[in-house]
């Protein structure tokens, strides 16, 4: 079935609405999402059993998001196809990946399917693919497309988009929306269920595609809280860089790095010079019109080596001079602790509708002692919120309004009813 059929319901269903052509309304049905996952390495039984969950759950199927390790990945047109049809949506999107998270359940490399539908009532949704050879035109063109590719206008809520690694210009694509189109939030992941070109699979409707960015734009009257728990501490104090070129920072406060380090290191507790070994990281203050600075104001990025002779650092990111700093230090403690603390910081407000979770594949079990830690966690905090997601090779996500990609992240997006004015 092509993209460009719909049966009589659907087509009456758009006529009837104003405006983007997949928004459907809904006056009576509430926002509701349920997530459903299997763990049969049978593809037909996999997509079976999330089916028929969704179908029982919710009343009628917007939009499905669907996540799938490389155990389906030949099967994916007709698990795809089996959506399309069984379910109704508006929009799907999804992509392969080394692990999948849905219910309270995170599956590490071995089979498993995850799906979230949600029921989004006068929700614009806007589905979109963006193929290896469209993005010269897209990103760099003399009047760029971006905005209209991906169905971005003013009402436009957030992003949630997958890509894949080997054919996406990543760094491109953040820096045109951090630039032209700013304030709007990009949330999702990497597909991670390949080894080279080629071989993950994203999907967009009822098509499959190996290349490319896909992705939906949501507009109206939904609220997509962002979370972005980078797994990280502070050590020290926050410091101006003072000297620096590219991404080596040669001094901070007039001192070189090296010798700020390790006097920051000899007042350190012995259990957290321990901690040394497991990771050191420079949060790079996304803001400097903060008095104070805590969690979530760093961008936080790897220490990639240092030159004792200079007392310079090299950092996976560049710097600027005039820029505050600060040492971070991560473990499996420390992003137990992050988590919690972020997504604990708008829980006031009550457990969301429905959520997606991308989590690094560095996390798991390759971090925490205990399986299903991430999902764990969110489901203490925001109790009976359904939620699914994958184990993704680059977590996107907003710190302080600007879009990046995150390694050892754990990246939200939560989403609730707005006011129906919105």
């Amino acid at each position: 079935m092509g993209e460009g059929n719909l049966n009589l319901k659907s087509l009456v269903d758009n006529l009837l609405l104003p405006g983007d052509n997949a928004c459907r309304g809904n006056e009576v049905n509430p926002m509701r999402f349920h997530s459903s996952v299997s763990d049969s390495d049978s593809s037909r039984e996999a997509i079976a059993h999330v089916i028929r969950e969704a179908r029982n759950a919710v009343n009628k199927v917007d939009l499905a998001f669907i996540f799938f390790t490389a155990d389906h990945r030949e099967e994916a047109a007709d698990m795809l196809e089996r959506l399309w049809l069984e379910l109704d949506p508006q929009c799907i999107v999804g992509c392969s990946a080394e692990g999948i998270i849905g219910g309270h359940r995170e599956i590490e490399r071995s089979p498993g399917i995850s799906l979230l539908v949600g029921q989004l009532p006068k929700v614009g949704i806007h589905p979109f693919h963006i193929a290896a050879d469209d993005w010269q035109t897209a990103l760099l063109g003399d009047e760029p497309e971006l905005a209209d590719r991906m169905g971005i206008g003013p009402l436009t809520r957030a992003v949630i988009g997958f890509g894949d690694p080997f054919t996406t210009p990543l760094g491109q694509l953040l820096t045109t929306m951090n630039d032209r189109l700013p304030g709007v939030p990009l949330i999702g992941g990497m597909a991670s269920s390949a080894h080279g070109p080629g071989e993950n699979v994203l999907a967009r409707n009822d098509s499959t595609h190996t290349d490319g960015f896909v992705g939906v734009a949501l507009s109206g009257p939904v609220v997509v809280e962002t979370i972005v728990s980078q797994g990280c501490r502070p050590i020290g104090k926050p410091m101006v860089v003072t000297k620096a070129q590219g991404n080596i920072l040669e001094g901070v406060g007039g001192r070189t790095p090296v010798a700020t380090l390790r006097e920051i290191v000899d007042a350190m507790s012995a259990p957290d010079q321990l901690l040394l070994r497991k990771g050191l990281f420079l949060g790079q203050a996304v803001s400097e019109f903060r008095d104070t600075f805590g969690r979530g104001d760093f961008l936080v990025r790897n220490l990639m080596g240092a030159d004792e002779n200079s007392g310079a650092v090299v950092v996976n990111g560049e710097l600027r001079i005039g820029q505050t700093v600060q040492f971070h230090l991560r473990d499996a403690t420390t992003a137990d602790e992050d988590l919690r603390l972020m997504l604990a910081q708008d829980a006031l407000n009550g457990s969301p509708t429905g959520g997606l979770l991308f989590s690094c594949n560095g996390r798991g079990t390759r971090m925490f002692a205990e399986k299903g830690h991430d999902i764990r966690v969110a489901q203490e905090i925001r109790p009976g919120t359904p939620v699914a997601g994958f184990f993704a090779a680059g977590e996107l996500g907003p710190v302080g309004g600007k879009n990046f990609v995150h390694g050892h992240t754990a990246s939200f997006a939560m989403f609730r009813e707005a006011n129906s004015g919105v």
